[in-house]
Formats: structure tokens, sequence, C-alpha cells
């Protein structure tokens, strides 16, 4: 089975004990994520969680005049729309898919009624949202204090901890629209990187060539996140 179609791909649900596994399953709805679908509007009602395995979707912050930030990324370790069983039900952010591909959705009432049963799915949410606070948080400190540069480094290696490969498809524009900066921002960070000999940007496609060098320099940032969700998340299915 391909990772695409495995619903076992996304570590939360592979995390799932038997029980709650058995009884999600036939819940489950497989769902195509094209780049640029968004996934929930800011301030809008969720209708349905979705547990991505091949895409990686960008939770952004939006302005009242249209500009955005990347405030985290999703990807196959987690799941979208967390405000609907954290009591909100809606949240000021948007969810944009940065990645192509596949992924799962459960309704929005499926949900709550797993979270309110208040067993093991109800601590793996708890401890997975835990991890996805941090990456907020870690991603406000590095947007103050770190250069663009080493930005970009991280939002590369936290995208490609996502995927199974080493290849991004993403257009400056959206690159730009993530980190909130101008495109030609985005275009002069990657041709540094590019010089460096660490990735190879063409024509909205982004190939890492030198991960270790990506990680060298980067900030303390991507660690302090990835640390955190290795920490919080199981590693091994429980099924």
């Amino acid at each position: 089975m391909s990772q695409s179609s495995d619903p076992l791909s996304n570590r939360l649900l592979a995390a799932l004990p038997e029980a709650e596994w058995a009884r999600w399953l036939p819940q489950l709805q497989a769902v195509d994520m094209p780049l640029g679908q968004v996934l929930y509007e800011s301030g809008k009602t969720l209708s349905h969680v979705y547990f991505p395995t091949t895409a990686i979707v960008s939770l952004l912050y939006v302005m009242e005049n249209g500009a955005s930030a990347e405030i985290a990324v999703v990807g196959n370790e987690g799941i979208v729309g967390i405000s609907l069983f954290m009591g909100g039900e809606s949240t000021p952010s948007r969810a944009v898919v940065q990645s192509a591909g596949r992924g799962f959705r459960l309704t929005a009432q499926v949900m709550k009624d797993e979270f309110d049963r208040a067993g093991p799915v109800l601590h793996l949410l708890l401890r997975y949202t835990q991890a996805l606070i941090t990456q907020m948080a870690q991603t406000a400190v590095c947007n103050r204090h770190h250069s663009l540069d080493q930005q970009l480094c991280r939002w590369l290696l936290l995208s490609l901890d996502r995927l199974e490969g080493s290849e991004l498809v993403m257009t400056q524009e959206l690159i730009a629209n993530m980190l909130g900066v101008r495109r030609e921002g985005v275009t002069e960070g990657a041709l540094k990187l590019q010089h460096a000999g660490l990735i190879r940007y063409s024509r909205g496609r982004i190939s890492v060539l030198d991960r270790k060098g990506l990680e060298g320099r980067t900030c303390e940032c991507y660690a302090v996140v990835k640390n955190e969700y290795d920490r919080l998340l199981p590693s091994t299915t429980a099924i």
C-alpha cells in the first residue's frame, strides 16, 4: 500500500490503540489535497479535521488587509483543525495546502465525540496540541530574532520532516506568504542557499541537496520544535 493511501502513514492515526482504530477506520475518508487548497478560513466553523499523509498544510494568521504569515506547518505527524476539539470550533487562522498530496478526514461530530470519550484519544491529541503550540511559539520568536536565511532553512527542514522525499513543489509567492516577507527576499534567500550548494531551485521546485548543510545553517528553532514533537508523540505504531 502506498503512503498516500495508507492512513497509518499519519503518526497520530498510527498511534491509536486497537479499539480506537477499529472505531475510526470506517469513518475515515481519503481526500486529495491539491496545492493551494484552503481547508478552513479564518473565523469559519470547521466541518472536518484532516490527517495528512503525503500533503503538508500551512497554518497562516491573516491580517485585516489580507497580509498573512505562517504560524505552523502540519504534515504526516499531525492533525489540522485542533480548534474543533479544543472547544472553539473556529480559529482566526487559515489552513492552506502548501505541498500537494493526500490525506484523510473525519467529520467534526465524530472528532468531538471521540475527544469527549476522555480516553487515550484525548491524551494523544493534547500531547500533539502541546507540540503544535511549541512550534507556533518558536516560529514567532524565530521571525522576530533570526535572519530570513535562517527562517528559510528552518521552514525547509520542518517541511522535509513531513515528506517522503527531498523535493518541495512551491512557488516563490507562496513561500513569501508563508514567511510574511516580499518575494524579492525569498528569491535572494533561495539563491544564497543554491550558491552554497544546499538546494536547487527551479520553476517552483526546491530540491534539497545537502540536508546536513541546512541543519548547520539554520537557527536553534528547528531543533527545539523537532525535539518537542519527538518527545511528545509516539514513534511507533500502537496497532
